[in-house]
């Protein structure tokens, strides 16, 4: 006979914190969020990875790449860069991220000298930045012959099929810098010269990298920024329980920094036989996540089989379509809470903790703060993230309101057949996910910002400093449906009714 549940599961809407005793050290200032990233032996040691923020980005086309990766990292979280691509792509992505070197960047707009001033627009409109190199071969690390910036061209004045050669910034009228220079002899180089950026080359006068002057701004900026032993940003990527052997020598090599097998369910054979063959081939050095999962059984099962952390949630995303679908899942709230008290039991007998991640169910900036206070480390976020100018996306105009393209893994348009592969044919059987828009939500740093601050905030309610104090003292109640609408804006009507109350 079937087991039945006899509790309903819930989401994190039903929800509420309780206010605890606040002192008068309970401040947003005095709030620390770092959170351990992969497992450690709690009390004897640190972990060997951990965040200053308790948010990752999704292992999504729509959400996670390079650009989302380095932005990420500098608030202090992770992005994970999407493993529906090719093997040498996201590869790539990791080393662009890698190059960065904190304030050393890889150009990701590059020409040729014969390029038109329409090619120089059209690549603007596609990476967002005004910065180009002009090298000999057109690569970034190539013999740099020029740069182009939006103060050489003026686009009234000028016919769209006048050559770069003709209006680029030449090498000879150029300031650059040595490979090796520190970031901080390169920064008085800009100051002194009242430069916005400048190229480093090396002896050959290939491009190496480039220094802008906000870039420098920011970092004293970024306190929290996440960064490796050689003052890299970490990087995450997605793994499939199909193409590992090749894949993660390929990310490793690259200097991936964690992986995370991207599954819909995690409790399989074939997460046990990919973590396996990790940990033959590269022991504990190489980290890496697993799931999803929704309860105990399955948290269990992947932290036997020796996952650095466990993702939590089946359905729970925004364009998830998997429980309409298949009719699997649960609530996102129910599921959290009981892997967190698997987490915890396991702890216990065996001295290791391993870090459990939220993934999905995310509606509202609160919600954050419930899944920390019922057992989360950190939280994983694709909706959210997709939002924002870092995403790979494309913003579009609908009804006279910016959005931006939002869709699953899941969806035909991903075709990501390898995070639903039951074994099989090598295809996606049918769709999990759908494709969307989402409200255009300006830049990732303000909006972490203002999320991160309501946390804080939130935590101080409750008399909390740090996440494991929070998931000590938080109490929590559920709430009924009546409570749920009187907690909004009722009875009046509103002057703005377009402002956004939430994300």
């Amino acid at each position: 006979m079937a087991y039945y549940y006899s509790e309903p599961s819930h989401t994190f809407s039903e929800y509420l914190l309780v206010p605890g005793y606040s002192s008068s050290e309970c401040i947003p200032a005095n709030v620390s969020l770092k959170t351990p990233l992969v497992k450690f032996r709690k009390g004897q040691e640190e972990p060997a990875l951990s965040l200053n923020i308790p948010m990752v980005s999704a292992v999504m086309q729509s959400v996670s790449n390079d650009t989302m990766a380095v932005a990420l990292a500098r608030e202090g979280g992770v992005s994970f860069i999407y493993g529906s691509q090719t093997i040498e792509n996201q590869a790539e992505m990791v080393r662009k991220v890698k190059a960065y070197k904190a304030g050393f960047v890889v150009s990701d707009s590059n020409l040729v000298p014969e390029n038109t001033l329409a090619e120089v627009l059209a690549l603007k409109e596609k990476t967002g930045h005004s910065t180009m190199a002009v090298t000999e071969d057109g690569t970034a690390k190539g013999k740099l012959l020029g740069i182009v910036t939006s103060r050489d061209y003026r686009i009234s004045r000028m016919s769209m099929d006048t050559k770069v050669a003709d209006f680029m910034t030449p090498f000879e009228k150029l300031i650059t810098a040595k490979v090796g220079m520190s970031l901080k002899e390169c920064n008085n180089i800009i100051w002194d010269n009242k430069l916005n950026s400048l190229p480093i080359i090396d002896e050959n006068q290939c491009l190496d990298s480039i220094v802008f002057r906000k870039d420098y701004e920011s970092k004293k900026a970024n306190q929290n920024e996440l960064l490796d032993e050689k003052k890299r940003y970490v990087v995450g990527a997605g793994i499939n329980t199909r193409d590992f052997a090749e894949r993660v020598p390929a990310l490793v090599e690259a200097g991936v920094d964690i992986l995370c097998i991207d599954s819909s369910e995690g409790f399989s054979e074939w997460q046990k036989i990919t973590i396996a063959w990790i940990r033959e081939h590269y022991g504990d050095t190489v980290k890496v996540g697993a799931g999803n999962v929704v309860d105990e059984d399955g948290f269990r099962f992947l932290a036997e089989c020796g996952a650095d952390f466990v993702k939590v949630g089946i359905g729970g995303g925004s364009i998830c379509i998997t429980r309409e679908t298949k009719g699997i899942g649960r609530g996102q709230a129910t599921a959290t809470i009981e892997v967190a008290k698997a987490r915890d039991e396991y702890y216990k007998e065996t001295g290791i903790y391993v870090p459990i991640c939220s993934d999905g169910g995310i509606v509202h900036d609160y919600h954050m703060t419930l899944a920390l206070a019922m057992g989360s480390d950190f939280i994983m976020l694709g909706r959210y993230f997709s939002r924002f100018d870092e995403s790979p996306t494309n913003k579009v105009s609908i009804n006279g309101q910016y959005m931006k393209e939002y869709w699953g893994e899941g969806s035909a348009r991903a075709r990501n057949w390898q995070r639903y592969d039951l074994g099989g044919d090598k295809k996606l059987s049918f769709e999990e996910g759908v494709d969307s828009y989402v409200p255009y939500a300006g830049s990732l740093k303000d909006n972490v910002g203002l999320s991160l601050a309501k946390v804080k905030s939130t935590m101080c309610n409750c008399g909390a400093l740090t996440i494991p104090e929070l998931q000590e003292k938080a109490k929590i109640t559920l709430v009924s449906s009546v409570s749920i609408v009187e907690g909004g804006a009722h009875d009046v009507v509103l002057k703005d009714s377009t402002a956004s109350r939430n994300q």
